[in-house]
């Protein structure tokens, strides 16, 4: 029975980890897309969102990684296994992470007012966190060869998906 508490909490941390990562940069775009605007609506605009990136990063999103990395590993203890399906997996997670990391080092950045990125290059680095998702919910769910094989074709299509809204976007944004 503690397996099953264990696993749900590590799903909803995985959740507000989720909401933590889709936010983030999105308050990236926001402050970089504010260095644009003339002062004083840049300083006011920049430092709402400074504190706004505070809060989420510090409050949320580094709690819930760190919660939904201890409840991993709990279930995995517990589940007493290492099925070939949580190989690929682990490799996702990790790589969510690295994204994580990243993001914190974008978060920092911005915090000493330095703006590496424009707002379409974090545009699509939004997106990333999307495609994670997508793969590790679809693995942990269809959990065989040939489910991985649709699932990993899916996402091929979800990543050309999501740059051409991207691209259509910034076209329709930059029209007069």
């Amino acid at each position: 029975m503690s397996f099953l508490y264990i696993k749900a909490l590590h799903i909803i941390f995985v959740v507000t980890w989720f909401a933590g990562l889709f936010y983030m940069p999105r308050l990236l775009i926001y402050f970089a897309e504010a260095n644009e605007k003339p002062e004083p609506e840049k300083s006011i605009l920049q430092n709402q969102f400074k504190l706004m990136q505070r809060r989420l990063w510090y409050g949320i999103t580094w709690p819930s990684a760190v919660i939904t990395l201890v409840l991993g590993l709990s279930t995995w203890y517990l589940y007493g296994g290492f099925p070939g399906w949580l190989h690929l997996k682990l490799l996702f997670v990790l790589g969510l992470y690295g994204y994580h990391f990243y993001c914190h080092r974008l978060f920092k950045q911005q915090q000493n007012n330095i703006i590496t990125w424009n707002s379409t290059k974090l545009r699509i680095w939004n997106e990333v966190a999307t495609i994670f998702l997508f793969a590790i919910v679809f693995l942990v769910i269809l959990k065989n060869g040939l489910g991985m094989a649709y699932g990993l074709a899916g996402l091929a299509v979800l990543i050309a998906i999501l740059l051409l809204a991207i691209r259509i976007y910034k076209q329709l944004r930059e029209k007069p």
